[in-house]
């Protein structure tokens, strides 16, 4: 599937000519296992000992189906371990989104749906609403695993859930746990804004993009974020190791109160000028 033309340069070549992952003899069986894990645990590292032996037997003997193996996974404790106990809520959805339905959040709508099911259901059936769901049967259906859709655009996806995709993967190299625990999408969800496409980081220290904010809405009485106070910080002149050396017009980064002192001495460090800070 062609994505777009810059595949390279955003870093989505890797996934431009992959075919689907599917079910279908008992060989295919140990490609699937590990293809739902790279699906699921969002290219993080899976050590010997985490594996869901007693799935996978179910799964290679044709017990169960792929779907049921994805669920058995997105349940699990590894799973919680790496993305649900410590992440903010809005993290936890946005990854469920991508890692169970391959595409970003459509809206601020959807994020709070999960969350008061949460709260009113508890995880499983959260959980299950993904898979069970006509979205999924739709374009995975019992043998295909999960696989990143959102770089194309379809039927019935949102043009701003096509950029948002691009928050949410940062390179095929990288992993969703090392990407952090903070959401990605929270802040162009609640103002229902575009997110800028940026290019996986090249290794540089300090990389322009956008942050996010948390919706006041939790899966407790918290928030995620201590301050709703954010703050528009136009910048020109990086420069820093690894970071490309070219002439680059200004851009803008948004920044929670609570992070933009260290966030400006971050930018003075790499070389770069503050042209104006105002408040989002």
């Amino acid at each position: 599937m062609a994505i777009t033309t810059a595949a390279s340069r955003l870093g989505t070549s890797a996934f431009a000519d992959m075919a689907k992952v599917e079910f279908r003899v008992r060989e295919d069986a140990e490609r699937v296992i590990m293809a739902v894990y790279r699906q699921l645990l969002g290219n993080d590292y899976i050590m010997k000992s985490e594996r869901l032996t007693s799935a996978e037997s179910l799964l290679r003997d044709g017990s169960i189906s792929v779907r049921e193996f994805v669920r058995a996974v997105a349940k699990s404790e590894l799973y919680k371990s790496k993305f649900f106990y410590n992440c903010f809520q809005t993290r936890t959805i946005e990854l469920n989104f991508k890692h169970l339905l391959g595409r970003a959040p459509y809206s601020e709508s959807e994020i709070i749906e999960h969350l008061d099911r949460y709260q009113n259901e508890g995880y499983d059936a959260d959980i299950d609403s993904y898979i069970d769901s006509a979205e999924y049967q739709e374009n995975f259906g019992e043998n295909v695993v999960p696989y990143y859709r959102g770089f194309d655009l379809q039927r019935n996806q949102s043009t701003l859930g096509f950029v948002r995709m691009f928050r949410l993967y940062r390179g095929y190299a990288n992993s969703d746990r090392a990407a952090g625990t903070k959401s990605r999408l929270a802040g162009s969800l609640g103002r229902n804004s575009a997110s800028r496409i940026v290019a996986p980081s090249s290794g540089a220290s300090f990389a322009v993009t956008e942050k996010g904010e948390i919706p006041n809405t939790s899966f407790g009485s918290s928030t995620a974020f201590a301050s709703d106070r954010l703050y528009r910080v136009e910048i020109q002149g990086v420069k820093a190791c690894n970071y490309p050396r070219i002439r680059r017009s200004s851009r803008s980064i948004i920044v929670p109160f609570e992070q933009l002192s260290a966030q400006m001495q971050e930018i003075q460090r790499q070389g770069g000028k503050i042209s104006s800070i105002t408040p989002v």
